[in-house]
């Protein structure tokens, strides 16, 4: 594997995203593109499930931490999504809810009590002389009061560690191929 192919970068939310002009204002926005090889899936639904199943195992530790403490305020938590029946579970990637899908792009998400956030799984093909194409994922988030501005101070650290390891890893494991 070239060393590029697993290097995940920061970048700017691309304009060409349908999520970044989704909310009117933003409390946290972020996205990581990483480059994707020839030969690897131009489909962002397959491109997304096969990142979030790329989850690091720690991360799983740190939802059932974030499940116990945002139960207590009456909000969704993964083990209540998980729960949802087969026709719900069609709509979803993971545990999001699949909000639009276009030919490069899918926006998952989800709406809560205390914050709304979208997710944004992009191909994207560079306008440079190698034509790269790049895999971007994007997240907003819009708070509705203080709980959500709270909440995503807390977990808005271990959201980009675990976009960049989950990234990462779907690089280094080999992306899935095109059809």
């Amino acid at each position: 594997m070239s060393p590029s192919l697993d290097r995940v970068t920061a970048i700017a939310l691309p304009a060409q995203s349908r999520i970044v002009d989704i909310y009117p204002t933003t409390d946290l926005a972020d996205a990581y593109a990483v480059e994707l090889p020839a030969g690897a899936s131009n489909d962002p639904e397959a491109l997304a499930r096969f990142v979030f199943s790329q989850s690091p195992r720690w991360a799983g530790g740190l939802m059932r931490v974030r499940d116990a403490l945002v139960s207590v305020f009456g909000l969704k938590t993964a083990r209540h999504l998980q729960a949802l029946d087969a026709d719900a579970m069609k709509e979803r990637v993971g545990l999001f809810r699949i909000y639009r899908r276009e030919p490069s792009e899918i926006l998952l998400g989800e709406d809560d009590r205390h914050l709304d956030f979208r997710l944004s799984v992009l191909c994207s093909q560079e306008p440079s002389p190698a034509s790269t194409r790049r895999l971007v994922v994007s997240t907003v988030v819009r708070c509705r009061n203080r709980l959500g501005r709270v909440y995503i101070f807390l977990i808005a650290p271990f959201h980009r560690l675990i976009m960049r390891a989950s990234l990462r890893r779907a690089a280094r494991a080999g992306w899935p191929p095109a059809a």
